[in-house]
């Protein structure tokens, strides 16, 4: 990447503004939202999509497949795309399968997941994510744009598994924040980290791929760190569970236990944990009774 990238991001939420923090006069930047962002001038996608050697999807998965629809048609052919998008869409599928489908072989793209929390990139601290590309040449491309911004990447060929290690610590990490919630001490988010990993790396194996992404920093990097965080959404949402506070659960790991359950992606019944955090969701009492039946019954006790 020799002439300066020009590079679009798709979402200003807080993904959006945190790539805004990282990349902003290094690069030729812009912005586009469905709606007006203050401070910045509006932009009109196709017109930006067709300057943009790099494309930032920073948007739920959810809408995926529509947005990068209305851009394929203006992507340069040497453009890359790059998504941080977790979770499921409506069909079941991760973001790296999203693009896979809308893009079809015509361009190149790639996908970033790690520990990222977006206040500790604003706030200048250290962040971290796993890249996989369709081609070496994505890895090549997001390094160079990344260089010394403060996110460290490594590179991963296994696009499968760290999608779906990205996409399941999001449900396992309502777990943790019940736990703390319900005051059951350091011991029992050892042992939670020790069997959400056990299932990771066979949920992981079971989607297509290698489980050993699990223990990386898309699975088991952002899982410590958004089952930990006192800022992470679905630690918060496992609390809420607690309090029974319900007005409003939801987010990435809920819709992603939908989708599995909708598609019969998974068997629930051989994941006592995943299907713990489920049924939690469902029908969210006795959570404590519960989750240490469900750990005494998975150590024996």
């Amino acid at each position: 990447m020799n002439a300066v990238p020009r590079v679009l991001i798709i979402g200003y939420g807080e993904m959006g503004h945190a790539m805004e923090h990282l990349l902003a006069g290094r690069c030729d930047l812009q912005v586009w939202t469905r709606r007006p962002v203050p401070g910045h001038e509006p932009v009109d996608l196709a017109v930006a999509v067709s300057r943009a050697t790099v494309i930032l999807y920073c948007i739920p998965v959810t809408p995926l497949a529509d947005v990068a629809q209305r851009v394929l048609p203006a992507l340069l052919p040497e453009s890359i795309s790059l998504s941080i998008a977790k979770g499921l869409d409506g069909q079941g599928r991760p973001a790296a399968r999203v693009l896979h489908d809308v893009y079809a072989g015509a361009h190149d793209f790639g996908v970033l997941y790690g520990p990222m929390i977006s206040e500790e990139i604003r706030a200048g601290r250290r962040a971290f994510a796993q890249l996989a590309g369709s081609k070496p040449a994505v890895s090549d491309v997001a390094s160079q744009l990344f260089a010394d911004t403060g996110l460290s990447l490594q590179t991963s060929p296994d696009m499968t598994g760290i999608s779906w290690a990205s996409v399941l610590k999001n449900v396992y990490a309502m777990l943790f924040g019940a736990a703390d919630e319900l005051g059951l001490g350091d011991n029992v988010r050892g042992y939670l980290v020790v069997g959400c990993m056990d299932e990771m790396r066979t949920l992981v194996a079971t989607m297509g791929g290698k489980s050993a992404s699990a223990q990386g920093l898309a699975g088991l990097g952002d899982l410590v760190t958004t089952a930990t965080s006192e800022a992470s959404h679905h630690h918060a949402l496992g609390r809420l569970l607690v309090r029974k506070q319900l007005d409003n659960i939801s987010g990435e790991g809920v819709h992603t236990l939908a989708m599995l359950d909708r598609y019969q992606l998974v068997d629930f019944s051989g994941y006592p944990l995943l299907q713990l955090v489920d049924g939690i969701i469902r029908e969210p009492v006795d959570i404590g009774a519960r989750l240490l039946a469900t750990i005494d019954s998975s150590t024996g006790s």
